[in-house]
């Protein structure tokens, strides 16, 4: 049989059973359009916070206390006291690390901020103006402390737009007095909207001197993070061995595995999340993969309840010369048809909701979500469907294929 006449013969036993044809498919339509939307979602995903983390800027590196976390065990090393005052100034002391620019050293805390009957509980950062600079924050009204606030201790913030907003609404806010912790600051500067950087929103944020946070808020001596930046990206590795043998002196440690500190660069964090995203990506796909293999053991059934039903009509095809190997064929083709039918419906539905979900994430979130087609997803989508279809159709058409002509013609 021609190919041509085959693809009529395969396309008409189809269409005369519409109904059944596209409950066969749905299946098929389901777990494509589920693997192309998350695939979508997680691209867009890894975009997103890629995008965020370039905002750091790529000549910046940041010292954490604490080994390095290799799993949960781990992840309650961070909250050591390793980093302390000298560690910051041996780094950026003339001559111990060529290549540094300047370091901040960085005191995290969430603490209530209050104006008025305003009143929330915000993330605190202590630090230098040289955070903001490496954070690439403008002003957007009034202007950062300097050092001079540093040394003096100064109770002044800065806060980020959004929370800004929250305290103030439509007020000025320069120069206002806000209670953090029950300890007065006054208002010196506001930064235009930033967005989140990595997991952060810097606009819910408030910005305050690391000595000032030191003295009222926290009540330490050490830190949680020095920020360093460094004069170029190409010498990234060799200042960071560098930071390592000296902050490896300060503090006693001669053998590395007992390192009490660990280095991250901006390099290193999109390497991170883009391996986390993609393993939950693969992970979701693999879930949303199982209902195409529901689909095609759907498909199979529905086929061999074909098969039954036109028993006489193949008896009658190979009574005039049909073969065997025409009449597999003929029911091969019928299956493929119907999941790559489904697989291209699939990627209709999965696309559209792909771009219905990253409408819906910006808008609830308040962020640039883009839709990623995930060409790659599309591909697999209709190769994996079609395959799904000669693999389940396989049985029920050796099946109608091995009929005997005569004993099919007397079938009612």
């Amino acid at each position: 049989m021609k190919a041509r006449d085959l693809f009529q013969t395969s396309s008409r036993g189809l269409v005369s059973n519409k109904g059944r044809s596209m409950l066969t498919i749905l299946g098929i339509v389901i777990g494509v359009a589920s693997i192309i939307m998350i695939v979508s979602v997680g691209d867009g995903a890894r975009e997103l916070i890629l995008g965020q983390f370039q905002g750091i800027g790529t000549r910046a590196m940041f010292i954490e206390p604490g080994r390095e976390p290799q799993g949960p065990s781990a992840f309650f090393e961070v909250f050591t006291d390793s980093l302390k005052e000298r560690d910051v100034d041996a780094i950026v002391a003339r001559g111990n690390v060529p290549g540094v620019v300047d370091a901040a050293p960085i005191n995290v805390g969430t603490f209530p901020i209050t104006w008025r009957e305003e009143s929330k509980r915000v993330t605190v950062f202590g630090t230098t103006r040289i955070f903001a600079e490496v954070m690439e924050l403008s002003s957007k009204e009034g202007d950062f402390f300097n050092d001079d606030d540093v040394r003096a201790r100064a109770p002044v913030a800065v806060l980020g737009e959004e929370l800004r907003n929250d305290l103030f609404g439509d007020s000025d806010a320069i120069g206002q007095v806000v209670k953090i912790k029950n300890v007065s600051f006054r208002i010196v500067g506001v930064m235009p909207k930033k967005g989140n950087i990595g997991v952060l929103n810097i606009d819910g944020t408030a910005i305050v001197p690391y000595t000032t946070a030191q003295n009222y808020l926290t009540g330490t001596d050490y830190f949680q993070n020095i920020t360093v930046r460094v004069e170029s990206e190409d010498i990234m590795p060799r200042v960071e061995a560098d930071i390592k043998a000296l902050l490896r002196a300060n503090h006693g440690i001669s053998d590395p595995d007992k390192d009490d500190f660990h280095i991250t660069t901006p390099a290193d964090a999109v390497e991170r999340v883009s391996m986390v995203t993609g393993i939950m990506t693969a992970f979701l796909t693999a879930v949303a993969a199982i209902s195409l293999i529901v689909g095609g053991i759907g498909i199979m059934n529905i086929m061999l309840v074909s098969v039954t039903e036109r028993t006489k009509e193949i008896g009658l095809r190979k009574a005039v010369g049909a073969t065997n190997s025409d009449i597999m064929n003929q029911f091969m083709l019928e299956a493929v048809l119907l999941t790559a039918t489904g697989g291209l419906i699939g990627i209709a539905v999965g696309t559209s909701l792909g771009i219905v979900g990253a409408i819906g994430l910006s808008t609830a979130l308040d962020v640039s979500w883009g839709f990623v087609f995930p060409v790659q997803a599309m591909v697999a989508g209709v190769v994996v469907s079609s395959v799904v279809g000669l693999v389940f159709g396989l049985y029920p058409a050796r099946k109608a294929a091995r009929l005997d002509p005569v004993e099919a013609l007397r079938y009612e």
